[in-house]
């Protein structure tokens, strides 16, 4: 019974390599393109922000991160933003509560302002992200330029591309991409064989995490204590730290539609955006510069020291800085919320080992980053990947696992942290 089964199971076709063969050189190029728009902005907003928070407050003598400075800054960086969600043409893009890694396709006169109002965003401090709009910028410039220099190819490759790309650069290796695409290719059950599918969208990936490798060479292994052989301790640990930490994004993903729909009640970017950023001038001044822009450099000065904060001071970091993100993609700030919530994980994972020793600071930081990626962003191989990437410890791996099992019992099946254009969650 079990052999007829097997022989009348159909088997997708596989692709021929000159299907594939001509997909290289586009990959290629877009993958390449891709890293470099995203160096050019990430590198413009951080020349940008030693201007605005080292050189400018030094001229007038202000403390860069006094309560005062946060708040002119914050605000005003509200006010430049709004400035450019209202002027720009197709006000810097959709409303970014409403977006996901999967972008939309925009127009190219839409794309400047979005560079524009993220740049701002990434320099000013608000706590996100540049992933959303930098992917849905190579999405439009890809669709756009691809489509008429080589317009028999397939309209739906340029997206998938671009997206590829961008990730790939953004986490400097083609992983996270392929996992990514492999996670979205089971959603739509898109026919044919695996890596036929994933092939050219994994060959923009690589060149893009090559070009940001080979050009900036980054790295997100936080370089703290070695994790040996995992204990019981350990497992108990994960398990507990990494449902906490779902938990405590599904607090924020509940809260969307409401604090958005508060903002959305201003009526106007020049009122909403303002308003955003002298509330996270607020947060700024309770929870700390640490707590401040996308996150990613500041969670390298967490981990290099765990002992440094009290377990009072770190869960303080971890909600101002939720509450931060939350504020930030709820008022029309331009961004992600990945990065931002990265660093809500290893505050809330140094958070436990402060308050229980024994927790290792490695196990604590991959499980937080676990909980709370999978609860913001739905994304279950990229919440694991990301984890275990910043510990950099092969015996990590099958803790994560194990956690991520209850972590996700809490988050599927209910709202996810992006909005219907209606206001609504989607689940």
């Amino acid at each position: 019974m079990a052999q007829d089964t097997a022989r009348q199971t159909p088997f997708a076709p596989a692709t021929p390599a000159r299907v594939l063969l001509p997909l290289i050189l586009p990959a290629l190029v877009v993958g390449v393109l891709a890293s470099l728009l995203l160096l050019l902005v990430s590198g413009a907003a951080e020349q940008l922000q030693h201007v605005l928070w080292r050189n400018l407050p030094d001229a007038l003598g202000v403390g860069r991160y006094s309560v005062l400075w946060m708040l002119v800054m914050l605000t005003a960086t509200g006010v430049l933003v709004g400035l450019v969600v209202w002027k720009a043409p197709g006000h810097a893009g959709p409303d970014p509560a409403t977006m996901g890694l999967e972008a939309r396709v925009l127009p190219p006169a839409v794309l400047p302002g979005l560079l524009v109002a993220t740049a701002l965003m990434l320099a000013g401090g608000p706590s996100l992200g540049p992933e959303n709009p930098v992917i849905t910028v190579n999405v439009g410039l890809a669709f756009w330029l691809g489509g008429r220099l080589l317009p028999r190819l397939p309209g739906a490759l340029w997206p998938a591309l671009a997206e590829s790309a961008t990730i790939g650069a953004l986490f400097g290796t083609p992983v996270a991409a392929a996992l990514l695409i492999s996670e979205a290719l089971a959603r739509r059950q898109t026919q044919g064989a695996l890596w036929d599918n994933v092939f050219a969208p994994l060959v923009a990936a690589a060149a893009g995490s090559m070009t940001t490798t080979l050009v900036a060479h980054p790295t997100f292994d936080l370089h703290l204590p070695a994790f040996g052989r995992p204990g019981w301790g350990d497992l108990t640990a994960s398990l507990v730290i990494a449902s906490a930490g779902a938990a405590l994004g599904m607090c924020a993903v509940r809260a969307f539609p409401y604090v958005h729909g508060a903002f959305g009640r201003l009526g106007h970017p020049m009122l909403a955006l303002p308003a955003g950023g002298l509330v996270l001038g607020l947060l700024g001044a309770l929870g700390g510069h640490l707590t401040l822009f996308k996150g990613l450099d500041e969670i390298g000065e967490l981990a290099a020291d765990p002992e440094g904060w009290s377990a009072g001071q770190f869960a303080t970091m971890t909600v101002v800085k939720l509450t931060a993100m939350l504020v930030a993609a709820s008022c029309g700030f331009r961004g992600g919320r990945i990065f931002p919530s990265v660093f809500v994980g290893v505050a809330l994972g140094l958070a436990a080992h402060a308050l229980v020793p024994g927790v290792h600071p490695a196990v604590g930081v991959a499980t937080g980053v676990l909980g709370v990626l999978l609860a913001v962003t739905r994304q279950g191989w990229v919440s694991l990947f990301t984890a275990a990437v910043l510990v950099a410890s092969p015996a990590i791996i099958a803790l994560l696992c194990i956690a991520s099992l209850p972590a996700w019992l809490l988050v599927t099946g209910r709202p996810q942290m992006q909005l219907r254009d209606d206001g609504t969650a989607v689940r």
